[in-house]
């Protein structure tokens, strides 16, 4: 929307771990260097830690580009799993073939199939590689089956290596003693710290001149300073706040972002700091029951009341604590239909804690089979239907208007899913285990950050790695077609997709994306779950 205004061939600050965007700091370069090392590294465990935001997944993906040929790589960005779903999910990352079989695999039928691959591989000349994202998540139960993998070896040396990305609580984890085992196969460590202000200020420019810039940086100084201040150096920050900023000066026909309007945006993206909401939020909730009467109820959930219970498919959320915890307590207040029986008003509301159990129930929204254990995302690959997962604004998913999953509570540590199904003006509803909520936009805000995945249906001979083939480039000259975007004539298919990601509010980088697709498929009305609307 603001790329042209200043002078960009497209918008600078999206949050997707694109790795033409990576600005290779002193520390992002050290970090790339220890995962490159680990390759080399004859077996056991490489460790990138970082707080949310600094870039792991951003320097991963730019990893796995200068990964050798001779290398297979196993890639797991959702470690929730037991230890067979782990197993299993290594195998199809490894696409090792398992013989037919009824019933339930045995870990030993996993771990010999997989011993057999990396063997033939070794055999081969080829390394063996398994990358885990978001680890600090795994069970302390898998974190150990890990270890034995890396047993795998022959006279020579160890056949597979691991690398463990995550975020700080990981370290605390394999400093645990039962996990002291783990931790001296550690082979080489890295934390990522944030960027520094000088560090901000080149970060900013780097993306900005990958964008296309070609004239003045369009901040001012007094800017800049603001945007590292409010941001803390986390590049995963700065772009929220940057693409924010640019676009409130685009709509005051500014020429440049200004410290007052980075101070604007910071408001707009990130939640007020603790103390403030919490001084402020008994008054705030007494004038929302006044105003919305006896059909606004509002519900507090007790922080720390499950974190010594063992987690479950559904948590239900905890009601309202006594006035002396309320202050500290995360807030949601949930407005019932007005067709809704006392009952439903009172009730508390249920949220998922396993993240697959929500895909499972988006699955069925869809009349897909996500498959009752395992990866859903890896059982609706198979049918075409793929998931897709990006931090999104909430003016964003009214603009894909497709039911979504929604992460809760995780800045707090544990988070909790549901699933956004509609957005009003003022409010949204949530459904998580078959209950339903509607809540506040602001109530919303305090406990989602952003997390939000939704499903697509591939188009036919659309490829997810390298070049899409004639029978997708046909169906998307159909899709602009029916978009009014023109006919094909002689403007070539990539300057067709820049136009109608422009006219869309995507990033306009002319590429049949997975938001491109949606948005196309939008506009040609095709027949796919919706966000319902609300008053």
């Amino acid at each position: 929307m603001y790329a042209p205004y200043f002078g960009l061939s497209q918008e600078p600050f999206s949050i997707a771990p694109d790795p033409r965007y990576l600005f290779m700091s002193e520390r992002h370069r050290e970090a790339l260097a220890h995962l490159l090392y680990g390759l080399g590294g004859g077996g056991g465990f490489v460790l990138l830690t970082g707080e949310i935001g600094t870039g792991k997944t951003t320097v991963c993906r730019c990893f796995l580009e200068q990964v050798p040929p001779n290398c297979n790589v196993a890639y797991i960005f959702n470690p929730k799993l037991s230890v067979p779903e782990l197993l299993q999910t290594v195998c199809e990352e490894f696409r090792i073939a398992l013989p037919a079989h009824e019933g339930t695999r045995s870990v030993k039928e996993y771990v010999d199939a997989l011993n057999a691959f990396l063997l033939q591989a070794h055999a081969a000349g080829r390394n063996s590689v398994l990358i885990i994202d978001e680890a600090q998540n795994l069970s302390e139960d898998v974190l150990e089956q890990l270890r034995l993998l890396t047993n795998l070896e022959t006279n020579e040396r160890k056949l597979l290596q691991i690398i463990l990305i995550g975020q700080p609580e990981l370290r605390t984890m394999l400093a645990r003693p039962g996990l002291e085992q783990l931790a001296q196969r550690v082979i080489a460590r890295y934390h990522l710290d944030a960027l520094d202000a000088k560090e901000t200020v080149q970060y900013v420019r780097h993306r900005l001149e990958v964008a296309g810039l070609s004239r003045a940086l369009p901040f001012q100084a007094r800017a800049l300073d603001r945007i590292h201040r409010r941001s803390g150096g986390i590049p995963r920050r700065i772009n929220l706040l940057c693409d924010r900023a640019l676009l409130g000066a685009f709509a005051r026909s500014e020429p440049a972002v200004t410290a007052g309007i980075v101070d604007q945006a910071a408001r707009e993206v990130f939640p007020p700091v603790a103390a403030p909401r919490a001084a402020v939020r008994p008054a705030l909730l007494l004038a929302l029951g006044l105003v919305a009467g006896a059909g606004v109820a509002w519900m507090l959930q007790q922080q720390g009341a499950t974190q010594d219970a063992a987690p479950s498919a559904a948590q239900p959320v905890v009601a309202a604590p006594p006035a002396a915890h309320a202050a500290s307590a995360p807030a949601i207040v949930a407005a019932a239909p007005a067709s809704a029986p006392a009952s439903a008003v009172s009730a508390p509301a249920t949220l998922l804690r396993d993240e697959r159990e929500a895909w499972r129930e988006l699955a069925r929204g869809w009349n897909v089979d996500a498959g009752e254990t395992g990866d859903p995302c890896a059982v609706l690959a198979r049918q075409s239907v793929q998931c897709f997962t990006r931090p999104t604004p909430l003016a964003l998913v009214r603009q894909l208007d497709r039911p979504g999953v929604i992460t809760l509570d995780r800045d707090r540590g544990t988070p909790s899913y549901a699933l956004l199904t509609a957005v009003g003006d003022k409010t949204a509803t949530i459904v998580a285990a078959g209950t339903t909520q509607t809540v506040t936009l602001a109530a919303l805000a305090e406990r989602w950050s952003g997390d939000w995945g939704t499903l697509w249906r591939v188009p036919p001979g659309y490829a997810t790695r390298g070049r899409d083939g004639a029978e997708v480039v046909r169906w998307a000259d159909e899709q602009l077609d029916a978009a009014g975007m023109g006919q094909g004539g002689g403007a070539t298919l990539r300057t067709r997709l820049r136009n109608f990601q422009l006219a869309q509010g995507l990033p306009a980088d002319g590429v049949l994306g997975p938001m491109t697709v949606m948005q196309l498929n939008r506009t040609a009305h095709v027949d796919e779950p919706r966000l319902r609307p609300l008053p």
